[in-house]
Order: structure tokens, then sequence, then C-alpha cells
């Protein structure tokens, strides 16, 4: 009787369990039984397995067979669990050592030559694996790159099984050639998900040929330009409301190039999330920019928050972890899919519960709403023929409803381009370049501040530190106290009032919020214009 275990990882939703790969032989007639909760591509891997062995050079064992995924009790599905297949039972046959491989982490898909083909999610199989202290990891060539990112791991990428059996056993490495030389890779197929990238995943102008995407190309609109490096520099959500063609996606489109490059961490968790969902680009193992996803009007909620059969996957609120979300046509969006979005807007993640289990996916994002003031976009402009009953204007504008609109920070009527800002130079406002320093050096002076806290941005600030601890300066909250009273901010409102006001301070380098700050604040949360001037002041200004 022979015995051998090699380990692997299961991931649930983007986290990762340690699964003990156990292979056991025993006489009798040959068979080959794998349990331990498989799915129908893990059950498969009986075939798989079997051939790339016995096309690796290797002796298939004539008995019986029974290889156990443990913990039982966890679903297992893809097919990474071929290479540590495959190794525990040669470890069991004894053609490998079974100490050589016991506590060893092997990742990876087999073809039916032994060739190992990349997986998607490998980042965040070998974060799981470094967090249960393995030390040794064998992935597939393709995806060495990205499982190197994890610190304090020793990462070996094979092209085939044939190579992995020589450098367990000491043996001379064979050189695997790669083939079809001049083509795109066929071993990269398994990463990437059909159709997902380009398909609002990224701004639109900048998937066209190299263009990227800069506020100086938006004419005009000093008003909800100054919105958006507010929004950029405490992370607030965003409402840009007017008729078509005045600028609410190119202006949308740009936010993602103002915000600030990712931290390290902040890369590894976008990372894992892309990775899991199969839109990492090959080449490209570790995401340092804010992410983009800007979803169809037609989504569904699961979609636009995680779910599908099985065992829940990323949705758009997910795959904007850290970066832009964008609803372009927000009214057009289902009232259940927008609904939905309230929880993870607070927490800064989501809980998805199906029958297979309950998963939690990071979701802290910065969502931007553009919509039409009426059906036909025309109700809010002088002589343009809007035909639109006020009823069905009203019907329209509350697609959004009160409790979504109520988190939502800033909001910003974009009005029409004049002919003078469209066709002459004076129209131009500033470069993403100097906008985004300024966003830098405003989120430097909040993290400054919140030092010790488990807070980074303004946004995410509780309302009772805003009030007892980070205080405004005295006086500075007559006018937002009014309001109030008059039943025009809740509780929540005046909360968000407070956090703006601290990013328009920061902005302007203010040691805290003054009246000036609070006026601009209160413009930018209520859309009613106060006469508060949306250009930058600087703070001996005041």
């Amino acid at each position: 009787m022979g015995y051998a275990r090699a380990c692997s990882v299961a991931l649930v939703g983007v986290e990762g369990v340690v699964v003990e790969v156990q292979a056991d032989l025993e006489p009798g007639v040959a068979a080959f039984t794998l349990v331990g909760l498989p799915d129908k591509s893990l059950v498969e891997s009986r075939d798989r397995v079997r051939a790339a062995v016995v096309n690796s050079g290797a002796e298939w064992p004539q008995k019986k067979l029974t290889v156990g995924l443990s913990p039982a009790s966890v679903p297992k599905s893809g097919s990474g669990f071929d290479l540590a297949v495959a190794c525990a039972v040669l470890g069991a046959a004894e053609r490998l050592d079974p100490a050589a491989i016991a506590d060893v982490v092997m990742i990876g898909e087999l073809g039916l030559d032994g060739r190992v083909r990349p997986v998607r999610g490998v980042l965040p199989a070998v974060l799981a694996a470094a967090e249960a202290g393995y030390e040794y990891v064998v992935v597939p060539e393709q995806t060495a790159g990205e499982a190197a990112l994890v610190p304090g791991i020793s990462v070996l990428g094979v092209r085939s099984l044939r190579q992995l059996i020589a450098v367990l056993c000491d043996e001379p490495v064979p050189d695997e050639s790669a083939e079809g030389r001049g083509r795109p890779d066929a071993m990269l197929a398994g990463l990437m998900v059909p159709g997902s990238l380009g398909a609002g995943l990224a701004p639109a102008s900048a998937r066209g040929e190299g263009h990227t995407p800069d506020l100086a190309d938006v004419a005009g609109q000093l008003r909800p330009r100054r919105a958006l490096e507010v929004a950029a520099a405490g992370g607030h959500h965003l409402l840009l409301s007017g008729p078509p063609g005045a600028g609410k996606t190119m202006l949308a489109e740009r936010l993602s190039t103002v915000l600030p490059p990712l931290t390290r961490q902040e890369s590894l968790e976008v990372t894992a999330v892309h990775s899991v969902a199969g839109i990492l680009p090959p080449g490209e193992p570790l995401v340092s920019r804010a992410p983009y996803c800007a979803p169809h009007h037609s989504a569904t909620m699961q979609s636009l928050v995680g779910g599908g059969n099985g065992m829940p996957r990323p949705g758009a609120v997910s795959l904007a972890h850290r970066g832009v979300l964008f609803l372009d046509e927000a009214p057009e969006f289902s009232g259940k899919a927008l609904d939905a979005l309230r929880q993870p807007l607070e927490s800064g993640h989501v809980v998805v519960a199906r029958a297979a289990g309950v998963v939690r996916l990071p979701a802290r994002f910065l969502m931007v709403l553009a919509a039409n003031p009426c059906p036909c976009g025309r109700h809010t402009l002088t002589g343009a023929g809007c035909e639109c009953p006020p009823s069905v204007a009203r019907r329209y504008q509350a697609r959004l409803s009160g409790p979504l609109l109520d988190r939502v920070d800033l909001r910003v009527e974009v009005e029409p381009v004049d002919r003078a800002d469209l066709l002459e130079q004076g129209g131009r406002g500033e470069p993403t370049a100097v906008v985004a320093a300024r966003v830098r050096e405003a989120r430097a002076r909040a993290a400054e501040r919140l030092t010790g806290t488990p807070w980074t941005t303004n946004s995410e600030v509780p309302g009772h530190e805003l009030r007892t601890r980070l205080l405004a300066a005295p006086g500075a909250l007559a006018a937002a106290e009014r309001d109030l009273e008059r039943g025009l901010l809740t509780a929540r409102g005046l909360d968000r009032v407070l956090r703006v006001a601290w990013t328009v301070a920061d902005l302007r380098g203010a040691p805290r919020p003054e009246a000036h700050d609070i006026a601009v604040a209160l413009e930018l949360r209520t859309g009613i214009q106060r006469g508060a001037p949306m250009e930058p002041v600087e703070a001996g200004a005041l």
C-alpha cells in the first residue's frame, strides 16, 4: 500500500483555503476514485491526470487509487488541482519522494500531453498558502510573476509535468521549448474570460489608439471639474446630471486618471480580484492604477454585486475596488440593481449569500452616476422642444431612490458647453497632471491627519469622529445646521457635508474647514447654488 500527499488551494470568492490532496494505492482492480466535494471540471481531472502522467514518461499505477481532497466540507471547483493530484499519485507510486511534496503547494491545470496550463486566481491562492505557513509553491510558468508578488514564499514556475518531476527527483531538467511562435500563446487562454477586457473595464477613449484621457480635453465645465477634483481627493461619490452631450461621460472617464497610484496593499487587493475574475491582462501581474468599470445599464443585480451559478463570482462593484464605478444612464438601471449598491457604498464590501455558500467580496469604490433630466434629455434646456410632461420627468428622476442619493456626497448640474468654450482655447481647463498633483497633496494631508486610525481618506471617517474629534472652525457649521433644521439635510447628509468640507480644506491646504469650505460642501451636496466660488481658494485668502 502506498500513500502520499500534496497541497493545493480552493478559492471561495477571492479568499483561498489550503486543501490537502491525498492519494492512496491499494491492491485490487485498477480504478480511480476522486472524493472531497469536487465539481464537474475537477471530476474530469481523473482522465487529464492519467493521460498527462503517461505522456510525461511516468508509469501509471495499475491498482485501486483513491484521491481525497481535505477538508471534504469545502466545495472545490476548477482545474487548478490537476498538478497536485498528479504529484500525489506519483508519490504514492514511489516515483516521487512523498516527503519532498508533502509541504509544497501546487497550482495548475494539466494538458493531456503533460503541459502545465495557467489558471485564474493564482495570487489569492498563493496569499492563502503564505498565510497558512507554507514556504514553497509550484505554479505554471506564465503565472510565476503573479505568484512572486507574495513576499516570503519561494515560487517555482514550470512548463510541464516532466520538468516538475525532474526538479523533485534531482534529475536533469528537460528543455520544453515554447510552441507556436509568431501567434498568440494558446496557454494563456485559461487566464482570461472571453470578452472581459474592453467590455466596460477601461475608459472607451483609452482603448483607442493609445490616447490617454486628459482633463484638458474637457471644454469649460468649471463646476463639474471642481467636483471631480473633490471626489478624487476625498473618495466621495458623485452624481452628474444634465442634458445629453454636455460632457458627463468625458468627465467620468477622466476621474480614474486623477486618482493617485495604488499602494502596494491596494494593488494586491485589486490584482487578487481581477485574477479571480479572469480580467488580469497577461504580462501585467500587478495592477498599479485605479481600475475603471462602466457596466451597461442592462446589467443585472448579480452582475453588479456578484453572483452566478455555484460559488458567487465578483461583480462590477468588486472589479471597481479601489477605483471608479461609472453608471452611465443611471435611471435606466433596474431599481433592484441600484438599491443593491446601498450596502457596499457604506461598508466597503459586499456579502453574497447563495445555496453553495456565503462569500465576502471587497467593494470599496468611488461611484459616479450620470443621469439625464428626463427620457428625452432636454427638460432643462430652454427652447429645446422637450415634450415630456412634468409627471414623466418626475417619475424618471425618481428612479434614483432617495436612500441611494443620500449616499452620494456630490451632486452637480452639467450645463451645455457654449460656443466660446468649445471652439476657443480659452475654455480649456487644467490638464490631468496638475489636478492629480493637487489630489495627491490633499490625500497626503488627510492621511497624515488620520495617522493611527483605520481610515485613510475623508470619505471613510465616521460622523462621530467628525463631530467630536475632528472639529471645524467655530461658527463654520451655521449654514449646515440651518439646512438640517429645515429638513434639507439628513443626519447622514450632515456627516457627508463635513467629510466634503474637510476635503475642500485639504485641497487648499487649510488646517481645518472654515465657513467657505462648508458653503462649498453644501452647494456640492444639495445642488443649490449659494454663491460659493468653485475655484481653489488659498488658505491665507480667507
